[in-house]
């Protein structure tokens, strides 16, 4: 089934665990989009027909004293409301609600920044914990605004060049935000997307089933550079990505660029 549904809809490959809940929600939405098009143009052909002018030379001024389009357009809103509150509703609580997050020390926790016209990664490095920032050491060599003096930025990691590396089969918990406009963080094989909005850090959630290396888009208009807003979401073994983090050296207070 869940083949199908890809290929009907040409989706990309399937890479995260919560991605087959949301390609049937998009089935079933397509669905019903086609059945309301074939059924309201049937509709529409047999009442021009049914009430042409050679059959009917004079108006009625009653109308049409039948109920059916009513219980039609109350039946189309029942299905609408089934897919909302059987579908959209459950998939937003088992994967948005913060009640449903998974364990921070059973995840891989990073933050993702969207600026014009690149991604920011930020590793919070082997202790596990982000360094503070404030809007005070906000500069061009530290545009997160990471405070130089906290010790436990001091072993942070960012990588500015728009790449994101995370293990395969663990949960991660991204932190998305902005530092300009609004930015949309998004990655189609994983049915991510999420709103990157200044002076708020999002968090949202997936779990990687396959590696690969995937596109990010920004999927809100953020610029004239916006077409070129791209990065690559590299998904790898979890040993793999233990050295990726090893090999890249910490921030010490201050971003690094990994170009």
């Amino acid at each position: 089934m869940q083949d199908l549904i890809i290929k009907l809809l040409h989706l990309p490959p399937l890479a995260s665990e919560h991605g087959a809940e949301v390609d049937r929600l998009l089935f079933y939405v397509h669905l019903l989009m086609v059945v309301l098009f074939v059924g309201w143009g049937v509709f529409f052909l047999y009442t021009v027909w049914r009430y042409r002018q050679r059959k009917h030379p004079r108006p009625d001024a009653v109308g049409v004293r039948g109920h059916l389009s009513s219980y039609l357009e109350v039946g189309v809103a029942g299905v609408e409301a089934l897919l909302l509150i059987g579908l959209a509703v459950p998939i937003w609580a088992r994967t948005a609600s913060a009640g449903n997050f998974p364990k921070h020390e059973e995840s891989t926790v990073i933050r993702i920044i969207g600026r014009q016209f690149n991604w920011i990664a930020r590793y919070p490095g082997p202790d596990g914990v982000f360094g503070r920032g404030d809007a005070r050491f906000v500069s061009q060599q530290n545009p997160l605004g990471m405070d130089p003096e906290d010790p436990a930025g001091k072993d942070d990691i960012v990588v500015e060049s728009s790449e994101v590396v995370v293990p395969v089969g663990k949960p991660v918990i991204a932190y998305v935000s902005s530092l300009d406009v609004i930015h949309g963080f998004a990655v189609k094989p994983l049915r991510v997307s999420y709103d990157a909005i200044p002076g708020l850090s999002n968090p949202t959630w997936f779990t990687p089933t396959r590696e690969g290396t995937f596109l990010i888009t920004c999927s809100q208009l953020c610029g004239n550079g916006h077409s070129n807003m791209r990065g690559l979401l590299r998904v790898v073994k979890p040993e793999e990505f233990a050295t990726y983090l090893k090999n890249k050296a910490p921030s010490a207070g201050g971003p690094v660029s990994y170009e």
